[in-house]
C-alpha cells in the first residue's frame, strides 16, 4: 500500500498526485487512489442524493421539546 495522494483540479478536470497539484483552492481531494479521484463526479452526485434524501425525510418535523 502506498501513501500516494491524489487529487481532481477543478479547472481542468485533470487528476494528480501530489506532487503535480496546483494550489489547493483548485483542487478536491485528496482521493486514496487514481480511481477514486476519477470518480469524484459520482461520489459527489451520491452525497447530494443522500442529503436530499435526509432533508425531505425532515420536512415537516417538529423540532425537538426544549427541556429549559
Amino acid at each position: 500500500m502506498t501513501d500516494e495522494r491524489w487529487w481532481v483540479d477543478v479547472q481542468t478536470g485533470a487528476v494528480q498526485r501530489d506532487d503535480e497539484r496546483g494550489p489547493d483552492r483548485n483542487v478536491l481531494g485528496p482521493y486514496p487512489t487514481r480511481e477514486a479521484a476519477e470518480g469524484w463526479r459520482r461520489s459527489h452526485e451520491g452525497r447530494e442524493d443522500a442529503w436530499e434524501d435526509e432533508d425531505e425525510r425532515w420536512e415537516g418535523e417538529e423540532p425537538p421539546a426544549s427541556t429549559t
